[in-house]
């Protein structure tokens, strides 16, 4: 796998329209796990982890890698490039987890989930982690057995409309058909909003989000929603993006991030700090290209963050550098961002809530002492 994103020749001409305030992404087998990053795997149950409750980071380093449910449906954040190799904003994070274990970014296997398939896959065993456009809700956290580490991506829910109907605000929306993914939060918070405004509807289910696109673009149905940023990764690749506008309205909260399964607090931590790692390195200035430039620094909260100082890796039970690995192999958040979804991809989203706090943002790590 590899960290730039590539994306097949005829979206290079695509000039994506409209301002999208904040955008990031809700809506969201039994493989065989041969080999790292196989994408041709045939379904079996035999590799499960089989301890379910016991401890993930013996049975991943025994491995040799982690397994991680992901997208492959969605530009930007997790799909298939035009050399069949996965990438995009969730799929390096979940390179930072191998980065810090292993000192080796491609030390993962993607294992491509649906919404309705992805908490069974997580709560069975097989797979290790759920990096998937996921949204962190309380029936979710407690109900279903996950625990979510930090949000990578605050975003909300969005519709798309076709731009000549006219139609510019939700109230609009009386009586048409829209399309949703089932499995995801989609459908109940387009149920309470409209319920809300009194509006009456036909939700149109899908069991992903290539059909609910496909039966949009053929005039099957009105509208169809899904969180901002799915909605702008899918009209960049539709025939003609310009001839779909997004509403301004946002239906509800959805912050997006990685998840695991209850009861190994040692993973869930490692997941987590590593996942502050990056934003934490964005804010000391931190970058895969200076951060050499770090390692012996006199400043103590450098020195604690770089492994140079203190034991905080070995709290973890994982090596006191492994920010450093994270930072080196992937980036920090900044670079994450831009590479997947920043001004040079045609996605070119604004940050909004996802940049720092001192930048008019929201995110922000607990210090690294």
């Amino acid at each position: 796998m590899k960290g730039k994103m590539k994306l097949i020749t005829f979206l290079l001409s695509i000039t994506l329209i409209g301002a999208v305030l904040l955008v990031g992404c809700s809506a969201e087998g039994d493989e065989t796990a041969a080999e790292p990053n196989d994408t041709d795997q045939a379904d079996t149950t035999d590799d499960k982890n089989q301890d379910v409750d016991g401890n993930t980071l013996a049975t991943v380093l025994d491995r040799g890698y982690v397994i991680v449910g992901g997208n492959n449906q969605l530009p930007g954040f997790g799909y298939l490039n035009s050399d069949g190799e996965y990438e995009g904003f969730d799929i390096d994070f979940a390179k930072t987890i191998a980065a810090a274990l292993f000192d080796d970014p491609e030390a993962i296997e993607i294992r491509p989930l649906s919404a309705q398939e992805r908490f069974t896959a997580l709560q069975t065993g097989e797979i290790d982690l759920l990096i998937r456009n996921t949204t962190w809700t309380l029936d979710r956290d407690v109900a279903l057995g996950t625990n979510f580490t930090p949000t990578t991506f605050y975003d909300g829910q969005g519709i798309m409309v076709r731009a000549d109907s006219g139609i510019t605000s939700i109230e609009e929306l009386e009586g048409a058909r829209i399309g949703v993914e089932t499995g995801t939060t989609t459908e109940s918070n387009l149920a309470d909003e409209f319920r809300k405004y009194g509006i009456t509807y036909e939700q149109v289910l899908f069991d992903d989000s290539d059909a609910v696109v496909e039966a949009y673009e053929s005039g099957n149905i009105d509208a169809w929603t899904t969180d901002k940023s799915g909605l702008v990764s899918r009209q960049a690749t539709m025939q003609e993006p310009s001839a779909h506008v997004i509403l301004s309205e946002s239906l509800s909260k959805e912050p997006l991030g990685p998840t695991v399964r209850h009861g190994d607090d040692q993973w869930f931590d490692i997941v987590k700090w590593v996942t502050l790692a990056t934003i934490e390195a964005e804010e000391l200035g931190i970058t895969s290209a200076n951060y050499e430039d770090f390692l012996d620094s006199e400043d103590p909260v450098i020195r604690r963050f770089m492994g140079d100082e203190g034991e905080l890796g070995q709290m973890l039970g994982i090596e006191d550098d492994f920010a450093v690995r994270v930072i080196k192999h992937v980036g920090n958040y900044q670079e994450i961002y831009d590479r997947n979804l920043g001004p040079d991809t045609i996605f070119n989203l604004e940050r909004g809530l996802n940049d720092l706090y001192t930048n008019g943002g929201i995110l922000y790590s607990p210090p690294f002492r």
